[in-house]
């Protein structure tokens, strides 16, 4: 390669790394204003989950649409669409202001995360078939160094809200907009580069081929997560108990399967993508998901400040260990399949032993088993379908990459709010029924697919009392937020079933590519199998 192509791979592999530095930064501001959120609104668990979820399942449309057409459109026309939609959120969240109605600031705070992830995903449909396609020789460490700049965002997020929000700090909004300033810097980075082509469009491939490895198995994940989507979209603005939402969402999954179909002739797909599709539904719940709430979480059971610093210790764990990839698996002989093995048993380990912390040393070496256990997930599960499904061009990676924002949106981040609400309210009835009586907000039902509703404790009185010094708060203040520990440690409990599933997946796999000779890059003059 001439010095012009490596400077210019070079060039566009950073401004990748600083249009996701931007998601992250959003990402870890975000987590650090919940509470802002729960106090200025009133908002419940379960709403501030479906808020920060919609920060994921936008992301779902930007990248598969993206993903879609990105090798029709070029590269440079998606980034234009992306910094615009960037700006735009800012505009729409920012019209929440206290003093509004609950609904109304909801509405606000929901759509403008819905749009900002759109951005995010429009890039990343981007960035990673880009990083792919300009580092064919050593997919998965290139894909982990640009991904390295998710968790310095969220770094930098947290650092901005522990050093200029709380009392007598900036407000969230002032706070929130400076995801802008690495949007402004990645706009420019991008500016005048020559884009290549992904190897499936290199070699003329139409788009019905390049779906045709994700056919009917492919689509049957992708069209159940849009129908997830589209009821709980639809169902706010029907009356309670029509069946109208239901059938909708249905009607969108089952068109969007038969599409599919026709465009690949009704190809079945491969089995091995439909397993790495279900198997990055559940890295996007456990991982993105859990860490839209894990410096919630954590403060709560430790202290507001503990957890900003332990959520921005993982971050950093995380950083820089994706500069790490190709060095751990040279020097541990791991293959990517066998280093997500690794890293689904240590996040199921992780996720357990922080569920038990109850001083903040403990709760940094839990923490780091559970920040090494995720660090590779996102990835390397990119750099598998990159390196086994090259036919699929920008395809494959896009919608396995939606599939694992929107399992977030849906079900990782709603599910953990619902889990919380939950298990507080149970336990707080449990431990007094009369405070639970008095602290419980009829108005704010939680559910979570096909859960039992559950009445949370009022948010408002809740964070309020959260925010009272220990030795200040009432006798009934103080059996409050010892409920609402319990329940976050029982979340993350439950929440680690999830690296716990993975795992026997990834374990399976592993046993399977040693029966047909062991894992390499598939290449499109192969004739081999997958």
């Amino acid at each position: 390669m001439n010095t012009n192509n490596e400077v210019n791979r070079k060039r566009l592999l950073w401004a990748g790394f600083v249009a996701i530095l931007a998601a992250g930064v959003g990402f870890g501001i975000r987590g650090g204003i919940f509470a802002n959120w729960a106090a200025d609104f009133g908002f419940s668990a379960t709403q501030l989950g479906a808020i920060g979820g919609a920060g994921f399942t936008g992301f779902c449309f930007g990248i598969m649409i993206g993903g879609v057409v990105v090798d029709k459109i070029g590269y440079g026309k998606l980034v234009i669409a992306a910094f615009l939609f960037h700006i735009l959120s800012a505009f729409i969240t920012f019209g929440a202001t206290q003093g509004q109605d609950s609904e109304t600031a909801y509405q606000f705070l929901f759509w403008g995360m819905f749009v900002f992830a759109l951005a995010n995903g429009t890039l990343e449909a981007v960035a990673n078939p880009l990083v792919s396609t300009l580092f064919p020789e050593n997919r998965n460490h290139y894909l982990n160094i640009l991904h390295a700049s998710w968790p310095l965002g969220m770094i930098l997020g947290g650092m901005v809200g522990w050093f200029l929000g709380g009392d007598g700090g900036w407000g969230w909004k002032t706070q929130l907009a400076l995801y802008l300033v690495p949007t402004l810097v990645y706009g420019i980075m991008f500016m005048g580069q020559k884009f290549p082509q992904s190897e499936a469009t290199a070699k003329g491939l139409k788009f019905g081929e390049m779906l045709k490895d994700v056919g009917i198995l492919g689509g049957l994940v992708v069209s159940f997560m849009l129908y997830l989507f589209f009821q709980g979209t639809l169902t706010p603005l029907f009356e309670a108990g029509s069946s109208a939402p239901k059938m909708i969402s249905l009607f969108i999954g089952v068109a969007t399967l038969a599409t599919i179909g026709t465009m690949t002739k009704f190809s079945m797909g491969h089995w091995l993508l439909f397993v790495l599709f279900i198997a990055h539904a559940l890295v996007g719940a456990v991982e993105l998901g859990t860490d839209g709430w894990i410096q919630n979480i954590t403060g709560a059971i430790l202290s507001v400040e503990e957890g900003k610093i332990l959520f921005v210790f993982t971050s950093l764990v995380m950083f820089l260990l994706r500069f790490c990839a190709h060095f751990i698996e040279k020097k541990a002989g791991l293959n990517p399949i066998s280093l997500l093995f690794v890293c689904a048993v240590l996040g199921c380990i992780g996720l357990n032993l922080v569920s038990a912390v109850t001083a903040f040393g403990p709760a940094m070496g839990a923490l780091l088993v559970y920040a090494i256990g995720k660090t590779f997930f996102w990835p390397t599960m990119l750099a598998v379908v990159g390196d086994r499904f090259p036919a699929t061009g920008a395809v494959a990676m896009s919608l396995m990459g939606g599939i694992g924002m929107m399992s977030a949106g849906l079900i990782g981040s709603p599910g953990l709010g619902y889990f919380k609400d939950r298990y507080a309210a149970e336990e707080l009835n449990k431990v007094d029924t009369e405070v639970f009586a008095d602290w419980k907000d009829p108005e704010k039902k939680s559910a979570f697919l096909k859960f039992d509703e559950v009445i949370p404790i009022d948010g408002k009185r809740l964070e309020a009392a959260k925010k009272t010094k220990a030795d200040d708060r009432t006798e009934v203040e103080a059996t409050v937020v010892a409920a609402d520990i319990v329940g976050n440690r029982r979340t993350l409990k439950v929440d680690s079933f999830i690296p716990g599933a993975m795992a026997v997946i990834f374990l399976l796999l592993m046993i399977y590519f040693k029966m047909i000779g062991g894992y390499k890059a598939v290449r499109l003059d192969d004739d081999e199998g997958k």
